[in-house]
């Protein structure tokens, strides 16, 4: 189980923008959600859902407007809405404390999982390259976490490459955007998708050999 901690990490610093909901009970603990809103380089900011048990609340402030820091994993589960399933996505908090002192980065996140769907590879109209991966990330009790991500660039062609079931390796960061949804002639409605943003990636399997590689090489040149 401890392999499974460390396949799917983010760490977050924000300011808290909702009042705390309650969300479900499970064995008697009882999980609150809230958003959190994060700052981006560019100085916009993606507003983030959080889930965070009743026992890590205990002498922590989330009251609107309290800046913190959350560690935990991104997490995915189905949800029946408008008539369909729909997949959510939110942060599990681990800990969550006082953020003190803000870092460079205070969006960061790191997923080792499988590809479950075909990647699809598409040019913007301006031209852009971009790539939508969609990453299983195994959990303990056999369970999975289905998470949405998208390449860039470089990285965007480098998935092109990638098949169904590649073990794969990303960081990034999670952000939150905003789409128009068109539901009818005359009414269209404002909706948010979640995504991870990739800006680094490899697949394991290269990784390994790469490795393997270099062992080779630091053997053979051993006296």
């Amino acid at each position: 189980m401890d392999n499974l901690m460390l396949n799917n990490k983010i760490y977050l610093e924000g300011k808290i923008v909702s009042e705390k909901k309650f969300s479900h009970e499970m064995y008697g603990e009882g999980f609150y959600t809230f958003d959190l809103e994060v700052m981006r380089l560019s100085d916009s900011v993606d507003i983030l859902n959080i889930t965070v048990s009743e026992r890590l609340l205990t002498g922590v402030d989330i009251s609107v407007g309290t800046e913190v820091v959350v560690d935990g994993q991104l997490r995915s589960y189905n949800k029946f809405m408008d008539g369909t399933n729909k997949l959510i996505l939110t942060v599990f908090a681990r800990n969550i404390e006082p953020c003190l002192e803000r870092s460079k980065n205070p969006n960061e996140i790191y997923l080792d999982g499988y590809i479950c769907k075909e990647p699809v590879y598409r040019t913007t109209p301006f031209g852009r390259e971009i790539a939508d991966v969609l990453l299983a990330v195994n959990r303990a009790y056999n369970k999975s976490d289905y998470i949405p991500t998208i390449a860039w660039g470089r990285n965007s062609r480098f998935c092109k490459m990638l098949e169904v079931g590649d073990n794969i390796r990303i960081w990034g960061r999670l952000q939150s955007r905003e789409y128009q949804k068109k539901i009818s002639d005359t009414e269209v409605i404002k909706k948010v998708a979640y995504e991870v943003s990739i800006s680094k990636m490899e697949r394991v399997r290269d990784s390994e050999e790469n490795t393997d590689a270099v062992l080779q090489n630091n053997e053979e040149g051993a006296v």
